[in-house]
């Protein structure tokens, strides 16, 4: 499938490198990852959040989920939701959900990325489809106005909640 024409003119008007990188179909970041067999912590995913009637972009990297208390502190809100798949229906359209590029600046809403993925040379985001992505420098994202903040935690695995059950078990 092509890049969506907003996207590449959007990354065209604002002079960002990019290198497109055409895959498999994949549906989550972490599967992007085990396709491309490239580390998780170098591919992005793109979180839409509702605080209020506002919305927000989030990066952080495949292998990371949302610290929620530091994001509320990052992003100065109060209250957040994630967004519905009906919202992203209407206000992605031309992008697939599970796909949607990590340019707040392409929709006109705030991006916040997390400081780890920021400190990578590049990264692979999400380009509108299942099946592409743009390997990126992460300064870009920031150059174009994403927020540089704290706010992931490590993902809990399998295994670590197993030995956080049997802990509480006493075993």
């Amino acid at each position: 499938m092509k890049i969506p024409a907003k996207l590449t003119n959007f990354l065209s008007q604002n002079k960002v490198k990019f290198e497109e990188v055409n895959h498999r179909t994949v549906y989550t970041a972490l599967d992007k990852a085990a396709t491309l067999k490239i580390k998780p912590s170098l591919i992005a995913k793109t979180l839409v959040l509702k605080t209020g009637r506002d919305l927000i972009v989030v990066i952080l990297a495949a292998n990371k989920n949302l610290d929620k208390q530091k994001f509320r502190k990052a992003a100065k809100v109060k209250n957040f939701e994630f967004v519905s798949e009906r919202l992203m229906k209407s206000r992605f359209k031309g992008f697939k959900i599970g796909a949607i590029p990590p340019f707040g600046g392409l929709f006109k809403i705030p991006a916040f990325i997390d400081s780890g993925l920021a400190k990578e040379k590049f990264i692979l985001v999400s380009a509108g489809t299942y099946e592409n992505s743009l390997k990126i420098s992460p300064k870009m994202l920031e150059k174009l106005g994403a927020v540089k903040a704290d706010f992931s935690q490590p993902k809990k695995t399998a295994k670590a909640k197993i030995k956080k059950n049997n802990k509480i078990k006493g075993k």
